[in-house]
């Protein structure tokens, strides 16, 4: 199963964001952890989200219509990479956050999270921070082909043992596509569990 996606817009700055009036489910990560080959593999296609080995790539926040589910997926820019100035980074946080807060249409946020390596201290900030905000949060465990079953193992019950409130961790693989139907179907309860927003004229109306 693939969802059907198309990138609609982009943002850069706080200025170009919007906020289409459909449920959104945002990713969220560090740099390099693999959103935009989780984003191609969701979506069968190979070249739909550009992928790199530069780390740091994505740097606006991109707008994906899934046109037979009804809702959006928000690609994120990643998190956490040194090479770029501070100056930078601090500017991709402001952005995150505008996004993340008082977004009314968001649903839920996906976090990223590299199953190979040790709990970094920026992730462990931004599921707090969007627990505070009273939003889903779905960990998914990406590059699990690359570990063992041991390996894969100790990931989920370390960050289940982290994220308590949040939705239990699913283990995920672009390359196997390990976990996909698993995180299709809690995207979709997601959407589904949303209650859009009040609109004042709906309000008159009543």
């Amino acid at each position: 199963m693939y969802l059907q996606l198309t990138l609609e817009t982009t943002a850069y700055t706080r200025e170009q964001l919007r906020f289409p009036d459909l449920p959104q489910i945002a990713l969220a990560g560090r740099s390099n952890v693999g959103k935009s080959s989780l984003i191609n593999s969701l979506a069968g296609q190979k070249n739909l989200a550009r992928t790199s080995s530069t780390p740091g790539k994505t740097r606006s926040i991109n707008f994906f219509q899934a046109a037979q589910k009804n809702f959006y997926l928000v690609d994120l820019p990643g998190y956490g990479y040194a090479r770029c100035s501070k100056m930078e980074r601090e500017k991709w946080s402001r952005l995150i956050q505008e996004y993340l807060q008082d977004n009314l249409h968001l649903a839920g946020v996906v976090l990223l999270l590299d199953s190979r390596i040790d709990p970094q201290s920026s992730d462990l900030d931004l599921a707090h921070y969007v627990e505070s905000l009273q939003t889903g949060l779905l960990p998914v465990l990406t590059k699990a082909d690359k570990c063992n079953q041991k390996q894969r193992q100790l990931a989920l019950k370390r960050w289940q043992k982290l994220l308590e409130r949040a939705y239990k961790p699913i283990l995920f693989s672009a390359r196997t596509r390990q976990g996909q139907p698993a995180l299709l179907e809690a995207m979709q309860k997601l959407v589904q569990a949303h209650s859009p927003p009040v609109h004042p004229e709906n309000l008159q109306q009543a």
